[in-house]
């Protein structure tokens, strides 16, 4: 039987922490999502973002999960003319999801939303280096 990290709520803040510590640096209202490794939201924050961004850093935090990989993966496949991936379910062709690992083991995802994708991707990225 294999021995599995999983993402504590210690964790996921200390992630979401360094998240909001770009988007505050960069003068960036986002709303950030991290979810376990089943997909539910472990942890939450939202700034003066639009409402439309809670849903989005939520599904970009899935989409990074589901598929192992940034969301931003998505966003250049559909940029380069295959937009078949856009129907493939869970998919948010849009940069901001990161994938959260520990070890070898997939144990949550960031998403971040509220901002151009690049920025999202950029606070993101923040916050996944502090796990």
């Amino acid at each position: 039987m294999k021995t599995k990290q999983v993402i504590t709520l210690d964790d996921a803040k200390r992630v979401a922490a360094a998240a909001r510590a770009e988007a505050a640096g960069n003068h960036w209202d986002v709303v950030i999502a991290i979810v376990d490794e089943g997909g539910h939201l472990k942890y939450f924050e939202r700034e003066d973002a639009m409402i439309g961004s809670i849903e989005v850093a939520i599904a970009k935090a899935k989409s990074a999960l589901l598929f192992r990989r940034p969301s931003k993966l998505w966003e250049d496949k559909v940029v380069a003319g295959n937009s078949g991936c856009l129907s493939m379910p869970g998919v948010l062709a849009t940069e901001g999801g990161l994938p959260l690992i520990i070890g070898d083991d997939v144990v949550g995802a960031i998403g971040v939303s509220g901002v151009k994708s690049s920025e999202d991707g950029q606070v993101a990225a923040a916050g996944a280096k502090a796990l």
